[in-house]
């Protein structure tokens, strides 16, 4: 088979920087206002003529560049990643509702209009077709998670482009279970972004009740970064860290190479999120350091961590029910050592290069063959999953309706 030219969303990024100043990106419709960058990037592709264009994201970009990236090479084969919910949903890709914070279970123009009443609902509809139309031109979608392809099937995605494979991770590392002994303190970590939309505020709650019940043999390390979130958020917590007990420690950012070391440190990850996630990859990362996780019982967490196997879940915002668990655990911890011990460091959802380099050969065979795929992912080998026939499944097996 010849060599398949690949090229990566972070190869372009460099392309229309500098020049003379354009309009603003529009952030609703993810359009990209610059006349320069349509043939920039067609030129730009014209010289590379690659057979795989792969892209993570389109923002910035706009997503005009996959008409750009079809016009220019019509027998491309485009693969586009997808991270999170932002085509569906104009809330940041959160499907959490503006006003009140609530989990959003269906998009559709009336109930965007409901959380940008200065929006008209048929301006949702147009941004929907607009966005459409270019996702149309892709190849395979690759999700993440099951969660997540999912609703982007039922929001209009054709489910037999859509390829569920998890994000790459590290090869598994050496980790000795670190018991919790009778009487020990049973050190519970967080890892990552500090934000409201990351539970962070739920963290607090529950280190407070459990202040209060005098049990003080759980304490909360909490190692991210909070100072590119809003002002609001960060004068909240700042406040929040202020009156915070003897249980909970803040330490800060960390380097990528530190990581493994620090899961290490705790006796299990808490992943406290209160949006549905994708699939977070501080999970994959503690279940490969055979550390339990605590989540949120929903969407790509829920999915990710079985209940009882690879950690326990506690419903969504509930800090009452957090910190149950936690003293439950605190009072029993040869509970949390029998979970932790069976823990293999592989977790049940992984992929490989090889998955990847399947999925572009496939687009490699019928560049060959001189024809388009009307179908981008029939029977792909291996982990690769085709979702093509199966029910659309919300959280906690509900159906999603189409």
């Amino acid at each position: 088979m010849q060599h398949a030219k690949l090229v990566e969303q972070e190869d372009l990024v460099a392309l229309g920087q500098g020049g003379d100043a354009v309009e603003a990106f529009d952030w609703f419709k993810f359009a990209n206002p610059d006349t320069r960058f349509g043939g920039e990037i067609e030129r730009l592709f014209q010289q590379l003529q690659p057979d795989i264009v792969h892209f993570h994201h389109y923002i910035n970009f706009g997503v005009e560049i996959l008409e750009y990236a079809r016009r220019a090479l019509p027998n491309c084969r485009i693969v586009l990643t997808l991270h999170e919910y932002l085509a569906i949903c104009h809330h940041y890709g959160q499907m959490v509702t503006k006003k009140h914070r609530t989990l959003c279970h269906q998009s559709s123009p009336e109930r965007c209009h409901n959380c940008f009443p200065e929006t008209p609902a048929s301006d949702f509809f147009l941004r929907r077709r607009y966005i459409m139309r270019f996702l149309d031109l892709v190849d395979v979608f690759i999700a993440p998670s099951r969660f997540l392809a999912d609703r982007y099937v039922a929001w209009g995605l054709q489910a037999d482009k859509m390829v569920v494979l998890e994000n790459l991770m590290p090869e598994r590392v050496e980790a000795a279970h670190l018991p919790a002994e009778p009487d020990e303190i049973i050190r519970i970590g967080f890892f990552g972004q500090t934000s409201a939309l990351k539970g962070i505020n739920v963290l607090f709650d529950a280190a407070e009740r459990l202040v209060a019940e005098n049990v003080s043999n759980v304490t909360f390390d909490i190692f991210g970064d909070y100072t590119s979130q809003p002002e609001e958020f960060q004068t909240e917590f700042l406040a929040r860290l202020e009156k915070v007990g003897p249980n909970v420690q803040f330490n800060g950012p960390y380097d990528r190479p530190q990581l493994d070391g620090l899961i290490q440190s705790v006796h299990a990850v808490l992943v406290p999120s209160v949006w549905w996630e994708n699939s977070p990859l501080v999970i994959q990362e503690a279940l490969r350091n055979r550390r339990p996780v605590i989540c949120s019982g929903i969407g790509g967490m829920a999915e990710k961590v079985r209940n009882g196997v690879d950690g326990w879940h506690f419903p969504t915002g509930n800090a009452l029910a957090l910190a149950n668990l936690l003293r439950n655990l605190a009072k029993d911890p040869e509970r949390l050592n029998r979970l932790a011990a069976a823990m293999s460091g592989i977790p049940e959802a992984q992929s490989s290069v090889e998955d990847f380099l399947r999925i572009y050969r496939g687009g490699v065979a019928q560049i060959m063959a001189k024809s388009r795929p009307r179908a981008a992912v029939d029977a792909l080998p291996g982990r690769a999953k085709n979702i093509a026939g199966r029910p659309k499944v919300a959280a906690r097996g509900r159906p999603l309706k189409a």
